[in-house]
């Protein structure tokens, strides 16, 4: 009897923790998927992954230049909500940290005009930057759980014209972009670059969803001339004590190893 207890308790957690969020998979190579997996055209704020599209901007607006240049000071005033933000930031600090206050600097000092031109080339999502309702905030906060969202489908096709040279931005845009987003090494020679977000959900008429997450991890892997292009994002289903942006980059990070493994 107690055995049947413990199983069935081990069995409940296991059924909870899968209910507990709503994940979606993607990964591509060569516009061909090799896994997916979950709701791939439902929309979600794009949180932090929207600093990619931001780093493209600001290297074509010549606002950024190198790795390590331009470095903006941390002011009173700026977003402070984490503790490692409140320092002078480079971009590619700005990138690894994900600062928001220093593509706030950057949006402002591009314009809605021209901010809002890029949404509309780059084809990003819903296209919709006007930020708030009724608050023209666009410049500050369009990405942040707000006016602009994106689906997973969308994400994956944004990469895959990036890494194409498809995106009206210069080559050096896009190299510099790709080196700011370097992650880390895995295994038998590929390489991990990615962006994680974390907020808050939404529903179809862009309200927010109280205590619910919505975290993404999207990038790719590049191995010579191989980039297999994932996106990873969790909805989840109940409060959570954790980053659902970790949780995804966890979950995505595994599924590219058994895909890499796959490969050997």
């Amino acid at each position: 009897m107690r055995r049947f207890v413990l199983f069935l308790g081990v069995f409940l957690l296991g059924s909870l923790s899968v209910k507990a969020a709503n994940n979606c998979f993607i990964a591509e190579e060569n516009g061909k998927v090799i896994k997916q997996a979950g709701d791939v055209n439902f929309r979600q704020a794009p949180c932090s992954t929207f600093k990619i599209a931001i780093s493209l901007m600001g290297y074509n607006e010549g606002l950024l230049i190198d790795e390590n240049h331009p470095e903006f000071p941390f002011k009173k005033g700026y977003v402070d909500w984490l503790d490692r933000w409140k320092q002078p930031h480079t971009p590619r600090l700005w990138m690894k940290n994900s600062c928001v206050w220093y593509s706030q600097v950057l949006t402002e000092k591009m314009g809605m005009d021209k901010f809002k031109a890029y949404a509309e080339k780059f084809k990003y999502g819903n296209q919709d930057v006007s930020g708030d309702k009724g608050k023209n905030n666009g410049l500050e906060k369009a990405w942040l759980s707000s006016s602009l969202q994106i689906s997973p489908k969308e994400q994956m096709q944004f990469l895959k014209k990036m890494l194409g040279g498809n995106l009206p931005v210069s080559r050096k845009a896009v190299e510099m972009t790709k080196k700011i987003l370097w992650v880390e090494n895995l295994a038998d020679g590929w390489k991990l670059y990615g962006k994680t977000g974390n907020g808050s959900q939404q529903r179809k008429d862009g309200t927010k969803v109280k205590d619910r997450q919505v975290g993404w991890f999207v990038g790719w892997i590049n191995k010579g001339k191989r980039n297999i292009i994932f996106v990873y994002r969790i909805q989840d289903r109940e409060k959570q004590d954790t980053y659902a942006s970790i949780r995804a980059r966890k979950a995505a990070k595994k599924e590219l190893i058994e895909i890499v493994n796959s490969l050997k």
